[in-house]
């Protein structure tokens, strides 16, 4: 499939009468602070030296495991990029779309040059905005295509709505738009609405963000506008869902006709907005937050024209600051770097050229990155593994007691139907019709937001891609698809120290084994057991069953809020809920796998540690981390996942962690067999 790797492989054959190098351990002993009890922090025991020692670079808000696989994903892309700018391809060729969105991104001179006269034509649009059918029309031809309620759990955009196109939640074999809140500036409603002092402070600084970049613009009575601009922030932050509400996927699913728009949710020029958004001929949309659109629209009525004028140039400045000269770029990191993340230096422009070119061509450079990067040996490798632990899954259902077995087989039935892809998507996408110009970035930026605006609208009507990824190959995460039953573990994440194809197989199952697990597990979480295997938002759980369900995740959501990372700041259990489950549920499923690898053999000793141990310690070395308290802090109001050192804990949940390492009543994280939370 890959002619590229067939001469390495015969190499290889040929010294088939070699002995097999001994797997590698596939952990850092030397990380590890063993003047720390296991029991007591098991993150510190696994991770407490290396923790001292780490020092975050300045142009970073955190530095551990994720950092190091993306920087070599980074330099990989790097690799490639410049390699695509070096051929000189013909011009509508991916290669060439990569060079030269890159390429423009990087020409500072020309940027410097051209000024802010890239965006003069927006800007005047907005100046001529007259009545509430011309602001209708502005705010819809900002519609894109940039939240995922879902997949990604994205449900931030500076526009005033955001969409989705994906399954219907009733019908998985139909296509539709979703609508979802948006309007603000900073991450989430709590930055507007929390009463401490961090929170207040952060309002103090974003408002003299927003009339600090005004003023840069040439835009007079700058404070005066910012001053306003917040205010109508402040009251779109209170029309808003939080984020648990948000999850709710029985309160997301809200048909609502378009020619009902007006009748629903008064106020915005509905019929303006959606023939400015290319929607005009679309029957129906579903609404995800209705109470924050009903909001929302309403205050398009109430609020000053002036004032939405000065709220669409702000947003408008503050998107493309980044592909602006060097003073607007600088001055909205002051606020979003330094602020937010607590970052004290922006990153190399050449980084920030490769995550633009990746963002906005995943896909073109995602191919290239698969062939070039992922050997046949490791999708098959990792392939193994994943239909290990879907059978370790498979056995834990069974031996679930106090599952009917009517609930059982349809647990099973979802096991069975899951997709998994590893590595890359078996298709492509195809740029044509994307224009990128060498000396055109805000433009270049603003054309693929277009293009993927319109390639998802293209879905509405079509059958259903049931194959389709959601994540490039370059990127270092992995996700589940409930409306898919799907899952995408791409190719950058498939390296060491989450797998290594040289290691003992108990730091594979520890670390990649259990992210498979992880996402496996997602199916069956908060969120993705009101779906069945085909995807359906459906009950098929028995009214005790789903009662036990309940009642256990309640009790892992009450352990997680106990935490707290910051004197004062508690995880949010109910927010991570989903997450943590699948923490639990998936370092179980990936330990029962490891043993099942094992074929009734005895785990080796290495490095003094048993299997058992290795498997432990390469889990909570998975999450090694090291994060600036800002970062840390917009996290915990923002992100559905536990942070890094409180997710390393999920193995007092586990009963061999107990034997493995021989935790005792008393030390800190010692939980009594009836308080482990075991759900799947």
């Amino acid at each position: 499939m890959r002619p590229v790797f067939l001469l390495p492989l015969l190499l290889a054959s040929g010294a088939a009468m070699a002995a097999p190098a001994a797997p590698s351990i596939g952990v850092s002993l030397h990380y590890r602070d063993t003047s720390v009890k296991p029991g007591d922090d098991f993150f510190d025991y696994a991770n407490g030296s290396w923790y001292k020692g780490a020092d975050i670079p300045p142009d970073r808000s955190s530095i551990g495991v994720g950092y190091e696989v993306s920087q070599r994903a980074e330099q990989r892309n790097a690799e490639l990029v410049r390699g695509a700018a070096a051929a000189k391809a013909a011009a509508g060729t991916p290669q060439r779309l990569i060079a030269d969105y890159y390429n423009a991104y990087m020409d500072t001179a020309a940027i410097e040059a051209r000024g802010l006269e890239p965006l003069r034509p927006q800007l005047a649009e907005i100046d001529g905005i007259a009545t509430q059918a011309d602001l209708a029309r502005a705010l819809g031809r900002r519609l894109r295509a940039d939240v995922d309620p879902l997949n990604n759990t994205n449900f931030f955009t500076e526009n005033l709505f955001g969409l989705w196109v994906s399954q219907s939640l009733d019908d998985p074999s139909r296509t539709v738009p979703y609508l979802l809140q948006g309007g603000l500036g900073m991450p989430d409603r709590e930055y507007y609405l929390a009463k401490d002092a961090h929170m207040a402070a952060t309002r103090t600084a974003y408002r003299a963000y927003v009339a600090d970049l005004l003023r840069l613009a040439g835009i007079p009575d700058a404070d005066g506008r910012a001053g306003r601009i917040v205010a109508l922030e402040e009251k779109i932050a209170a029309a808003h869902l939080d984020r648990t509400a948000s999850e709710d996927v029985h309160q997301a699913d809200n048909v609502w006709r378009s020619a009902d728009l007006p009748r629903l949710a008064p106020g915005l020029d509905w019929n303006a907005y959606l023939a400015a958004a290319g929607l005009a001929g679309q029957p129906m949309f579903v609404a995800w937050q209705p109470g924050a659109i009903k909001g929302l629209s309403a205050l398009v009525a109430s609020e000053p024209l002036q004032t939405w004028k000065d709220w669409l140039a702000f947003h408008t400045l503050n998107r493309a600051a980044p592909y602006l000269p060097k003073p607007y770029d600088e001055l909205r990191f002051g606020f979003y770097g330094k602020t937010l993340q607590g970052t004290s230096r922006q990153q190399d422009r050449w980084k920030r050229a490769l995550a633009y070119t990746n963002a906005d061509l995943g896909d073109a450079v995602g191919r290239i990155y698969a062939q070039r990067y992922f050997p046949a040996s490791s999708k098959a490798e990792v392939q193994a593994m994943v239909k290990n632990i879907l059978a370790a899954f498979n056995r834990r259902i069974d031996s679930l007691t106090w599952m009917a077995p009517a609930t059982k087989r349809e647990a099973k039935e979802k096991v069975r139907t899951l997709r998994v892809g590893v590595g890359y998507p078996e298709s492509w996408r195809d740029y044509a019709g994307l224009v990128v110009a060498a000396d055109d970035p805000v433009g270049n930026a603003e054309r693929a937001k277009q293009w993927e605006y319109r390639h998802q609208l293209a879905k509405l009507g079509r059958p259903v891609d049931r194959g389709e990824w959601w994540m490039t190959p370059q990127t270092v995460n992995a996700v589940n698809l409930p409306l898919q039953n799907a899952l995408n573990f791409p190719a950058a994440i498939l390296e060491a120290p989450y797998f290594d194809p040289k290691a003992d197989a108990a730091a594979n199952y520890g670390a990649i084994g259990a992210i498979i697990g992880h996402e496996i597990s997602h199916s069956f979480d908060n969120t993705g057991a009101e779906f069945d295997a085909l995807g359906k938002l459906a009950n098929w759980w028995t009214p005790a069953d789903q009662a036990h369900f309940k009642e256990a995740t309640k009790r892992l959501s009450d352990q997680y809020s106990a935490y707290q990372p910051l004197p004062g700041l508690h995880v949010n259990g109910e927010q991570t809920l989903g997450e943590n489950i699948a923490d639990v549920a998936g370092l179980a499923a990936a330990l029962d796998a490891y043993h099942m690898s094992l074929k009734g053999k005895p785990a080796p000793v290495i490095g003094g540690l048993t299997g058992d141990q290795r498997f432990f310690l390469a889990f909570a070395q998975a999450w090694r981390q090291k994060r600036r308290e800002a970062s840390l802090r917009q996290a915990i109001v923002t992100d559905g996942h536990a942070p890094a050192h409180e997710r390393a804990l999920t193995v007092r949940n586990i009963d061999a962690w107990y034997g493995a390492y021989k935790v005792q009543p008393g030390e800190k994280l010692y939980l009594a067999p009836k308080d482990r939370v075991r759900i799947w």
